[in-house]
């Protein structure tokens, strides 16, 4: 996989300053890849369809379940 250049990759708007940052990026075939500003050499891909299912689920309290401890 190449080396996204860090101007290739987009900070939430929901991401404070610190090192808790969600970064976005898209590729020419519409892959969506996220990463974390704690550990960026782990990345995570995704299509736009999933990443709204995953979005919309979560606006619904369907995975607070996951958070409980």
């Amino acid at each position: 996989m190449n080396e996204l250049a860090a101007r290739d990759w987009k900070k939430s708007s929901f991401s404070g300053e610190g090192n808790a940052c969600l970064y976005l990026s898209s590729t020419d075939d519409a892959t969506i890849r996220l990463r974390e500003s704690d550990d960026p050499h782990t990345i995570l891909t995704t299509t736009p369809t999933a990443l709204r299912a995953f979005i919309r689920s979560a606006k619904a309290g369907h995975l607070d379940h996951l958070a409980k401890g």
